[in-house]
Parts: structure tokens; sequence; C-alpha cells
């Protein structure tokens, strides 16, 4: 740790709250902790968090050995089974009246499945985790039930057997991307206190965020399930903070790249504080800097990483959209950090924004009216990550904001009780062996090499809408 870092934290030690907020936020909560023996924060001061699109965890991992990750699902069939072969199926672990499907194996350029409030509501059905059958049948009947060739995800399943693959992490919410992005940041996406009311689906005019044209409209569900459509607030939010005036409040620095600054996938374009403020320059474009920054001495304390529609690992919303880039495009990030000077500091957490609509056999935890939403995978990368570890810790979003806040000491965004998640989350702290000298990186071979993206053209590509 630097000796401006010391001073930093030893400054902070003396703050007991803060009220940095923007307008109508919460305050942000400073109270400092020493840092416990051999923790996050004496090892790591480099978080990087690559951000991926749409797939369940088993979609990409199922079969993986020690995961939760069975090769069959429950469905509703066509039509009603006799009373003993339905008994018989219960009795393998399906709800009575089900049947068992078997996974099938698919590529990249597959369909795209609903994945909003009310898709995972079907899916969800109660618990019973067998709606997914009811989305069909572009791409043949039950075509949730999928997941992606081993071999057109090498470097997933690479990085997974050499460090941590999470089997327990959930989004903070049900629903898609637009959400998923902004929990990703905030920990909530709250629009309302008294009652509870909290932000749903895609607004109803693009770019979804401050740039929308007037009279654009969000839509929402309050904490008695009722969900209004096309009935909430200007996409201009300042009804909750982020991370973001948590890491300034404290003097950390943070970039988020996007391949633009606009759309679902770059989340503080919706947020009044970031968009109208001196942070909007935080905001790095195109994403493909993330390959280069750490190698010119640039990474920031906090990196946020999202890609463009080919590199996303999104199913193609139409056919000039290329698929398959994904696993190479996550292996180039982890590689320019890998073998840059801040490998040794440095913690890569992979995730997905929501599950796609793909199936998945793992119950989410109910902890409140929002969620949590359809297991997504996550992979924790660093020279102190376990090695070759299934970390089945059950995680939120808000885990990786609270592992950034440890890290760092910041103390958290805001109290549960005005609806954040970061203090309830579990921490990231299960995936790190900090008594393990730091492990030599070794570079994750992909198909395509950073040099594809570097000079890949600007996608001019519609991002997901849902």
């Amino acid at each position: 740790m630097s000796a401006q870092r010391f001073f930093v934290v030893a400054f902070l030690g003396l703050i007991i709250t803060a009220g940095c907020s923007s307008s109508g936020g919460t305050p942000v909560v400073l109270n400092r902790t020493l840092p416990q023996s051999r923790s996050a924060s004496q090892y790591i001061s480099h978080v990087v968090v690559i951000i991926q699109e749409n797939r369940s965890f088993e979609n990409f991992f199922t079969g993986y050995p020690g995961a939760n990750a069975p090769r069959s699902g429950c469905a509703i069939p066509e039509k009603p089974l006799p009373r003993a072969v339905a008994r018989r199926i219960s009795n393998s672990g399906c709800p009575v009246g089900d049947i068992s499907v078997a996974l099938k194996p698919i590529t990249f350029d597959s369909v795209d499945l609903g994945h909003d409030w009310q898709s995972s509501q079907i899916s969800w059905d109660n618990g019973k985790m067998d709606g997914f059958s009811k989305f069909c049948c572009k791409g043949g009947p039950y075509p949730a039930y999928s997941y992606v060739k081993r071999s057109l995800i090498k470097p997933y399943w690479a990085l997974a057997q050499q460090y941590v693959l999470a089997d327990e992490m959930f989004p903070t919410e049900w629903g898609g991307s637009f959400t998923g992005h902004l929990t990703l940041v905030a920990g909530t996406d709250d629009i309302n206190q008294s009652p509870s009311e909290a932000e749903i689906n895609t607004p109803t005019s693009a770019p979804f965020d401050c740039n929308s044209p007037p009279g654009t409209k969000s839509s929402y569900v309050t904490s008695k399930l009722k969900v209004e459509i096309d009935k909430g607030p200007f996409p201009c939010f300042d009804q909750w903070n982020s991370i973001a005036q948590v890491l300034d409040a404290a003097g950390i620095s943070w970039k988020y790249y996007a391949t633009e600054k606009r759309g679902i996938w770059e989340p503080f374009g919706a947020m009044r504080y970031v968009r109208y403020g001196p942070d909007w320059n935080n905001i790095v474009t195109p994403h493909t800097k993330i390959l280069t920054d750490p190698g010119k001495g640039r990474l920031a304390s906090v990196s946020f990483v999202t890609p463009n529609m080919k590199d996303s690992d999104h199913p193609p919303l139409k056919k000039t959209q290329g698929s398959g880039l994904g696993p190479s495009w996550v292996a180039s990030v982890v590689n320019a950090i890998g073998e840059s000077s801040y490998w040794n500091s440095s913690a890569i957490i992979v995730v997905w924004d929501d599950w796609g609509g793909w199936y998945d056999n793992a119950k989410p935890p109910q902890l409140d009216y929002r969620g949590l939403g359809f297991r997504v995978p996550c992979l924790i990368i660093s020279p102190y990550a376990k090695s070759g570890y299934v970390d089945s810790t059950q995680y939120e979003f808000a885990s990786i904001l609270k592992f950034i806040e440890g890290v760092y000491g910041t103390g958290s965004i805001g109290p549960v009780s005005q609806g954040y998640t970061d203090n309830r989350a579990t921490n990231l702290d299960a995936a790190f062996d900090f008594n393990q000298p730091p492990r030599t990186f070794t570079p994750i071979a992909s198909k395509y090499p950073a040099s594809y993206f570097l000079h890949e053209p600007p996608s001019n590509d519609p991002v997901d809408t849902q």
C-alpha cells in the first residue's frame, strides 16, 4: 500500500458519515473500519469488473465439475402426463406434472429469448423453475433449455479452471439489462421509498437515459408486486446514490469503459449525478481502451468494462451482428491486465448482467420484492484467487460493490432500510487466499487476439432492448 493510500485511509478513519449525495439521494455512509489481517485491502488496489450479456449459469457451465450445473431441467409438458408418469418424474426432482428435458448444445448464433420482468416471472413460476418451457418454439421445442458448446467458450472454462467460478451469483432484481446494469453500480434502483417502488424493464425511448426525448417514461414494480408499465419517471435518475459517490468521497479513481456514452449498457448516463457532473469524464469510450490503458499505466483503482454488441455474448438481434467474440474479448481484457504491472494488485470479476431467458435450475433466494433474479455466471480472477475453486457462497450483484468498498475501506452506499443491498450482501472474500504468494499470470488462449478488437470498427448495432 502506498504512502498516499495510507494517508487517505487515515483521513477516512476520522470520518463517521459524509453527506455527499445527489439531489434526492441518500447520504453516503463512510464508516471506516480497520482492515482485518490478510484482507483484500492489504493486497488488492485495483478492481476490474467486466460485464457481459444475457447468459444463465447453466447456459455456459452445464456439466462443470463440482458446480450446481445439471444437464437437464424441469419443464411443463405440452400435454398433461399420466398420473403414474408424473409421480415418477416428481420423485426425480421435478414438480408433479413436469417432464425432465435434456439441455441441448447450441452455438452463439441462437434465438434471443424474452428476459424482461414479465418473462422472468413466467420462467420462475413461483419457484417451480419450469416456466422457461413456455417460451416456444422459435429455435425448436424448449429453446431455453440449452447450453453453449464448450468448444466455443474455452476461455471461460480456462479461467474457471485456473481461478474461481462462483456458482451462486444472483442479480439484485428480476428482469433484464437496463436494471441489471443500474444495480451493478448502485445496488438499488428504487425510484420511491415510501411506498417502495423499483425500476424495471427499459424506458420507452432510446437512448434510455438522460438524453432520451422529453416524455420518455420508465416502468416500475411496487412492493406489492404491482407492475406499472410506462408510468415511471423520466430515466435521468437522482433517486439513489451509486458507487460513484462513494469512490468520489474517498478520493478513489474510477472509470467506466463503454462502446459509447449512451444506452442501457452505460448506466451512469441515466444517473444525473454523473451525467451532469465532472464524473462524466470517467466514462471512457471506446471500450477497447481497457486493452491499452494497463500497459500505459492508466488503470484506475476501480474499472467497469462493458462491450459492444458483437463482443457481448448476446444472441444476435439481426443477421449482421457477429457472434462468438465474447470469450476472446474477455480473455483479451484479462490478458491486458495480467501482462501489465498491475497484475499483482488486481482482482478481476467477470459477470453477466442477466440470464437472457436461458434455463437455470437454481431457485433464486427471494430477499425482497425485487428479487434476487436468475443465477448468472461469475468468474473471479486474481493472483490471490483460489485455484480451480468452485465458490458456492450465495452472492448477489452488490457483493461486488461490497468487495470494492472493503478493498478501499469506504463504507456502504446506503442503508438496507432505503433499498440499498451492499450492506446485506456477502463479500467475495471466500474466493481469495491471501496466505498464498501471488501467482504468476499465464495468458489465456483465445480464438481472436487483442489486436482484433483494437482494429474492430465502431459498432452501430443496437444493443439489447430488454
